[in-house]
């Protein structure tokens, strides 16, 4: 599994740059806020949902600190997709948010 810190990510959103973004965090943690342009898929409903991610290309993963992310990058390596982990999560995310 690939990883990136969240100065690199801010970056890139900064920049305009696409990329899949996915946030695994819960329902209510989310409504504090999420990275602009990441698509909110709790870490719980991941597997139902994989078919929403397009694995042609690389999908970054973000939670609260950086603990459910791997485990999600874990579990989409497995299923074949290519991973980017999001260290530290949210709790190191400086730049804006949306509701």
């Amino acid at each position: 599994m690939k990883s990136i810190t969240t100065d690199d990510l801010l970056e890139i959103v900064e920049a305009g740059q696409e990329i899949q973004l996915i946030d695994v965090r819960e329902y209510e943690e989310v409504a504090y806020g999420m990275v602009p342009g990441a698509k909110h898929i709790p870490l719980g409903e991941l597997l139902e949902r994989i078919e929403e991610l397009d694995a042609s290309a690389p999908v970054h993963i973000i939670c609260k600190a950086g603990g459910r992310s791997a485990m999600a990058c874990d579990f989409l390596e497995t299923n074949g997709v290519e991973t980017v982990n999001v260290e530290g999560g949210m709790m190191n995310w400086s730049g804006e948010t949306i509701a």
